[in-house]
């Protein structure tokens, strides 16, 4: 017998981002001047792009990536100048890249320090610069449905000015940009420095050799968003934070310590801490470091005295080099951290300070947890010797409304839903995250699958990031993982999304085999995966990777008797096929499902089966541009959550699942292009919970009681018409009735997740079910034909936020009939203003067709609900009071306090 072997992760924790007064990391996301063009005026371009023929988006999620045209720098290209920003995440030293002679761009007026732009918009940071501004609605369109229909084509500028003190010379001053979408150059005092053009991953420059300590200093940094160059909404501009960081020429490194714990009990952990040290000044350094570690409590603030303190370590370094040390303490009685709900997530900090000739010079602090984690290939994820099942979703990066403008409390409020659903775990598709989004999964108790790449060397779209990955690949890899390594929630790091590669057999295995090296040498802790659509048990490509992540495949893809028409991979359930072939690697489903809805609207007949694709006329209206919420519909590739879970209970080993996705994102709005956002999330875009919620509640926490009925029972149309009604519950059975007449008891079968009566005629009045449990009533849930819509009703997620120009509040737009019923099918149109200490950022309403820019005041009701986004402003406590008002409704308003 073949011995099973398991792969153990014993860990870790989160990012270093505090400092002592040595070392200043200073926010400097206010002031900004920028300008944009819609095209590319200024020359200064990153490398020569290919022609584009083909501009058609409209294409399913699981086309092949065959693209592969990396383009040659010509003289007119930065791209030799900006390379060498790579070097510091190029190991082999040979391979570094030198920085050509010359000052490109100088003579460009916006990079000069007395160029003019008073005329400027003035904007703060993060900054989305397509957001709030009109989606384009024609065919043909220069961007397309599924890059979201917003304008974030072109070139950019942000210019700002940062008073660099006399006192700060000897110091070294670099530049923190935590996402710019995308190819950022970056100039200082009109020279050079250097760029990143990966809009997703964080990076850092050198401004020292350019600075001038007697004050002023112009920074100017240019972007580039080309069309084509996404599958889904990428944002556009500098959209995640900014800093200004001043330290000692001697000190610890760029994300530079690295913590891993092991032989942990009740009564200790071992703690090892890995320290890179940069000398960057003229002469040899002896240095002392000494590192202590302390407990956090949950607002992330230290508690209490220290609890352990590493030995003390001296060390010399050569002049302009670098040296990693390696130290170990045990901690007594440690706590650990855990996934929400059933463990807790308990936080340490380390804080390392290094002295020269017994002077501080350096202070450096690092978050992490304790935690041991087992992939094992028959249970499946062990947490602190405990199972725990995936309960996962797919996350992208914008924020609805909000756009790609990183925004805390929109990342917080998406995770809070998503923690009421019962979701555990969230795989980050298909780039790194704002670094704050991995501070709160910590918090939280979220485990993560980050990831980096959606495509290798063969692109999806013609001018995504294909074209750079030859030069880029070991510098964005290795990057993305010493950013992150330190978080708890992290537990396995994704190299690709549904790559090309797949598909090229030896070929694509051996890239595949190169990037999962590169993951290895940062981090051995965290076991591999990069996920396949397409590739089966017998190819190498699978092989290359330590779990097995299979998009779709566990299911099957269009392997249902209703997809039988379609063209596309067409493959079985193969859950058995991949366990048999890898018996010693745990097996998940990256994504699952792509099932689509739109919130509140249903047509008719309905499907009666479990699993099928949207039609016209079979769930799907192309003059609405509409899903059917019977949550029975999916994507040309995908299946039903009835389906997925069914698969999943027939195949225990399955570690558990992802499903594509948890919130509906902007771009990529399958089935019908010409919206503006997706379809297939579990909470819409504004949101708001589609009836999928409730069936993922019931089996994700199956303690809860639990009763959700479909559909809204206002069909004055139907009268005497079959209208099916399902229920969707974590009883075990339940009992439906019409106007207190039963229309009988239903009992879940083995492999059924929900009741449906599909035969109920339609009157007029309350729909009532009744959920049991082992025999005993366990929960109701009414549903009733309301009266017309009489009156608007505001409440808001949170009533007082803070004046700092960054906190907002969630305000929900109801429309009621005269009980103070939700009229479910109300499209009123709703006028929206303020007054007070605070402003309008955005509204929604979770409709994908819905084509009204977000930064509009004014917005019809979808399904009887809207959203509206409050900002206050900053620096202005006080009260603002939000009002709604529509055509023969009672107005509604809500006030919010500030401070």
């Amino acid at each position: 017998m073949r011995k099973k072997s398991v792969f153990v992760l014993i860990l870790i924790c989160s990012v270093s981002f505090a400092f002592g007064q040595n070392r200043e990391k200073i926010d400097i996301n206010e002031g900004w001047r920028f300008f944009r063009y819609e095209n590319n005026p200024d020359s200064l371009i990153y490398d020569e792009r290919p022609a584009v023929f083909d501009k058609n988006d409209v294409k399913d999620a699981d086309t092949r990536a065959t693209l592969q045209n990396h383009g040659n720098a010509s003289n007119k290209s930065l791209k030799m100048y900006i390379l060498p920003t790579a070097n510091e995440f190029i190991k082999d030293k040979n391979k570094h890249y030198e920085r050509p002679d010359g000052n490109p761009g100088k003579d460009f007026p916006f990079v000069k320090n007395d160029f003019n732009d008073s005329n400027w918009q003035y904007i703060d940071l993060p900054h989305d610069w397509a957001i709030d501004k009109p989606f384009y609605t024609e065919e043909n369109a220069i961007v397309g449905g599924g890059m979201g229909r917003l304008p974030v084509q072109g070139v950019a500028w942000y210019r700002r000015k940062i008073d660099i003190p006399k006192s700060d010379s000897g110091k070294e001053i670099y530049l923190d940009i935590d996402g710019a979408m995308s190819y950022a150059m970056v100039w200082l005092n009109g020279n050079l420095v250097g760029g990143w053009p990966y809009g997703y991953n964080s990076f850092r420059l050198n401004l020292t050799p350019f600075v001038n300590f007697e004050g002023d200093n112009q920074l100017a940094i240019r972007l580039d968003n080309p069309t084509n160059s996404s599958r889904w909404y990428p944002g556009a501009g500098i959209y995640r934070n900014v800093w200004l960081v001043k330290i000692s020429p001697v000190h610890v490194a760029h994300w530079g310590t690295f913590i891993k714990t092991e032989n942990i009990s009740e009564k200790s952990a071992t703690i090892t801490i890995s320290i890179d040290i940069d000398n960057n000044s003229t002469k040899n350094q002896d240095v002392e470091i000494l590192t202590d570690i302390y407990r956090l409590d949950n607002n992330l603030k230290i508690s209490g005295n220290k609890v352990a303190t590493f030995p003390k370590q001296n060390i010399v370094i050569e002049a302009r080099e670098k040296s990693k040390i390696r130290n170990t303490v045990n901690i007594k009685n440690p706590l650990l951290w855990g996934v929400y709900p059933q463990q807790e997530q308990n936080m340490y900090l380390a804080v390392n300070r290094l002295f020269i000739n017994n002077k501080l010079i350096d202070t450096y602090e690092t978050r992490f947890g304790i935690r041991d984690i087992k992939f094992d290939a028959k249970e499946g994820l062990l947490i602190n010797g405990e199972k725990i099942r995936i309960q996962g979703v797919n996350q992208h990066h914008d924020l609805g409304a909000l756009g790609a403008a990183f925004n805390l409390r929109a990342a917080e409020r998406q995770l809070e839903m998503l923690r009421e659903l019962g979701c555990n775990a969230i795989r980050l598709a298909h780039n790194p995250p704002a670094p704050e989004l991995l501070e709160l999964t910590d918090r939280m108790g979220f485990l993560v699958i980050d990831e980096i790449f959606d495509c290798w060397e063969k692109g999806k779209n013609p001018l995504d990031f294909h074209l750079i990955f030859p030069d880029w690949y070991e510098a964005d890899i290795r990057a993305f993982i010493r950013r992150d390594k330190n978080h708890p929630s992290i537990i396995a790091w994704s190299f690709g999304n549904e790559v090309g590669e797949q598909y090229t057999d030896e070929s694509g295995a051996a890239v595949a085999w190169k990037l999962a090296a590169l993951v290895k040498d940062e981090d051995s802790t965290r076991p591999t995966t990069a996920s396949m659509n397409f590739a089966k048990p017998d190819m190498p490509f699978p092989q290359t990777m330590d779990i097995i992540s299979l998009n779709y495949q566990g299911e099957g893809i269009r392997d249902a008797a209703a997809y039988s028409h379609l063209k596309g991979i067409r493959t079985p359930p193969l859950y058995p096929a991949f366990h048999q072939k890898f018996p010693d690697k745990m097996i998940v489903s990256s994504e699952t499902a792509s099932a689509l809805s739109s919130r509140g609207t249903y047509f008719f007949p309905v499907f009666a089966g479990n699993s099928a694709p949207v039609s016209e006329g079979s769930g799907g209206n192309d003059t609405l541009r509409q899903v059917s919420a019977y949550e029975l519909y999916t994507s040309p590739f995908g299946s039903s959550a009835d389906k997925v879970f069914a698969m999943q209970d027939n195949h225990p080993f399955v570690a558990g699942e992802f499903v594509w996705t948890g919130w509906d994102h902007l771009g990529e709005p399958t089935p019908y292009y010409s919206s503006r956002s997706s379809y297939c999330g579990i909470i819409d875009l504004a949101g708001f919970k589609k009836d999928r919620f409730y069936l993922y509640q019931s089996r994700w926490r199956p303690e809860l009681p639990t009763v959700h009925i479909l559909p809204h029972w206002n069909w004055e149309s139907r009268t005497g018409q079959i209208t099916p009604v399902h229920i969707f519950t974590s009883g075990d059975e339940a009992e439906l009735f019409l106007n207190g007449k039963s229309l009988g008891k239903k009992k879940k079968d083995k492999f059924e997740y929900r009741l449906r009566w599909d035969s109920v005629v339609y009157e007029p009045g309350i729909l009532k079910a009744v959920a049991y449990k082992d025999g005993k009533q366990w929960a109701i849930h009414e549903v009733k034909t309301t009266g017309i819509p009489v009156k608007i009703a505001l409440s808001a997620d949170r009533n007082v936020i803070d004046a700092d120009g960054k906190d907002i509040s969630f305000v929900t737009v109801r429309i009621l009939d005269s009980d103070g019923n939700l009229v479910p099918n109300a499209d009123n149109k709703i006028w929206f203003e303020i007054s007070g200490t605070g402003e309008i950022v955005a509204t929604d309403n979770g409709n994908p067709a819905d084509m009204i820019l977000f930064a509009s005041k004014e917005r019809s009701a979808f399904g009887g609900l809207a959203l509206v986004i409050i900002r206050g402003k900053k620096g202005k406590e006080g009260e603002m009071k939000l009002t709604a008002r529509s055509e023969r409704l009672d107005s509604g308003s809500v006030i919010i306090s500030s401070r």
